[in-house]
């Protein structure tokens, strides 16, 4: 079955989290005459119901700080048979002590799926957490809550490395999280093909997901683990945050990239760019909107290691080894590009004008079948949305450039869903392993890609952030075509040498050498050519 379990660490993942899962849930279907795309036995858990009802739940566990989960409770529909006072057993078998505070009301929409009715549009204003826009019942043993810390406390604020490291070696201590939390979850897979652990990379989660790694690692030592590091760039650009706070952030981040990348198959450090197209409008300051967008790039390149389809399928091991080609090169990078599908109807009255040919050139210029783009890019594909945060403690806008301003690709993984599958990609795909062999060997960029005709799904619960070629929000209900890709690329080798930079002074005498040393050590990795002899005169 290549079971992946998934681990949710903080506030922002969780809402990143959330949206993954509402579109894993509406690739269901219903009928015995169709088959499903998706092999959703990968990510979920069959089981039966408080009712007796057969049950899926998400092989996930959640961590959230005192406050974080909103009005979301630990039982639900399906787990509701618990007297009042008791806590679900599967949880936790000794003494308990219960601690209450005011309930938190449920949002309009939530009030409308349980009832079974069409839920009221969602809003900025409306989504106040993660909980308010979820579709999904979770498992009593999923939800963890972390009394320690409350949500945006200013007195005991949860934002340094050090503080998660802390809480986690507490935890840990007491309780043995892995064997309480993720063991369950590990054990009843019949062959799981890896763990993605979603968190944050610059503020006190990267010191609890570091040292959680670090435990994972040991116990499961030939795992494949991804990890998607978020980062909240946007804050600092709004201003929102002191240049103290933006200098605490960089080397919350310095001190976790440098951990977590002893542990982690491959890491993905992203954050929502400022420089977006004008087809992606969102509200920077709304976590619903950033997430939105980031997830569906996470959803989409990560489709190979669930899909049914034999011919465009990987495990998690797979993406991996294709990613670090030539060593330890295993911080990637996400970009995506999207196309609207226009209705039979649209074509019918565009064809001929001069939108309908913009629309065409610009299809076959930014998003086409993966393997055509790949066969046409051989030294890498550059899409619409960068995903890469810049690093930079004062905020400089990311510019955009020609091909000149295009770091090496080592590597690439490129998916591509919905478009249309003509002879010239049947050709280019059948061509790709031998090339990539040959490429293999003659240090050339590495490329493997995948294609679906499966689209991503605009649900109810997602915000109208995409546009069409009239700057009119998509309809929700609807899907978009969309090209994902994952990169390892000597741009890393710069911005880790900059990061060094910037944090180092911040950083107390007794770690900032060896901080510095290991940073220097993973930018080598990166440096254009596989040089790992040179530093660049750098000795900040």
């Amino acid at each position: 079955m290549h079971e992946i379990i998934t681990l949710q660490l903080g506030q922002q993942s969780n809402y990143l989290a959330t949206h993954f899962w509402n579109a894993q849930e509406s690739y269901f279907t219903y009928s015995e005459d169709q088959e499903p795309a998706i092999n959703h036995d990968i990510h979920w858990r069959p089981g039966i119901g408080a009712d007796g009802t057969e049950t899926y739940m998400p092989r996930t566990v959640i961590y959230d700080l005192k406050g974080g989960f909103g009005s979301m409770a630990k039982t639900n529909a399906l787990y509701n048979d618990l007297e009042e006072g008791q806590t679900p057993q599967a949880l936790w078998n000794g003494p308990t002590v219960l601690q209450k505070q005011p309930a938190i009301p449920q949002s309009a929409y939530q009030q409308s799926l349980d009832a079974g009715l069409e839920p009221p549009p969602l809003t900025t204003d409306t989504v106040r957490y993660w909980s308010d826009f979820n579709r999904v019942f979770y498992h009593p043993r999923s939800v963890v809550q972390l009394n320690e810390y409350e949500l945006n406390s200013s007195i005991m604020p949860f934002e340094r490395y050090a503080t998660g490291e802390d809480l986690f070696a507490s935890l840990d201590k007491e309780h043995d999280l892995l064997d309480r939390d993720l063991r369950p979850f590990i054990e009843e897979a019949d062959q799981m093909q890896g763990i993605q652990v979603m968190t944050g990379l610059d503020d006190a989660w990267g010191g609890f997901a570091a040292k959680y790694l670090e435990r994972i690692r040991d116990e499961y030592g030939k795992t494949a683990m991804f990890v998607w590091g978020s980062e909240q760039e946007s804050v600092m650009r709004a201003g929102g945050l002191s240049r103290e706070k933006r200098l605490l952030r960089l080397a919350n981040k310095a001190r976790t990239m440098t951990e977590v990348y002893k542990y982690a198959s491959v890491v993905v450090p992203f954050t929502v760019p400022a420089t977006l197209p004008g087809s992606v409008v969102l509200d920077a300051g709304s976590q619903w909107h950033n997430t939105a967008l980031s997830a569906a790039a996470i959803e989409s390149v990560t489709l190979p290691s669930r899909l049914r389809d034999p011919a465009n399928r990987d495990t998690m091991g797979t993406l991996a080894d294709t990613l670090n080609a030539m060593g330890k090169q295993n911080v990637a990078s996400l970009g995506m590009s999207f196309a609207p599908e226009p209705t039979e109807e649209e074509d019918v009255v565009m064809e001929g004008t001069q939108d309908f040919r913009q629309r065409q050139l610009l299809n076959q210029k930014s998003s086409r079948h993966a393997a055509v783009m790949a066969k046409e890019n051989p030294e890498g594909v550059f899409l619409d949305i960068n995903f890469t945060p810049t690093d930079q403690l004062d905020y400089v806008r990311r510019r955009g450039g020609g091909d000149d301003d295009r770091p090496r690709v080592f590597s690439q993984v490129l998916t591509s869903r919905g478009y249309e599958v003509d002879e010239q990609a049947q050709e280019a795909k059948e061509a790709e392993e031998d090339e990539r062999f040959r490429r293999r060997s003659s240090y050339e960029t590495v490329m493997r890609s995948y294609h679906t005709p499966l689209r991503f799904p605009l649900l109810d619960s997602f915000p109208q952030i995409f546009r069409d070629d009239s700057g009119e929000p998509l309809k929700r209900g609807g899907a978009i075509n969309v090209t994902s890709s994952l990169s390892t690329d000597a741009s890393v080798h710069k911005r880790l040498k900059s990061l060094r930079t910037t944090v180092g002074r911040s950083i107390g005498l007794e770690d900032r050498e060896q901080l510095g040393n290991e940073l220097a050590e993973m930018a080598d990795e990166y440096h254009e050519g596989w040089s790992s002899g040179s530093d660049d005169g750098d000795d900040d």
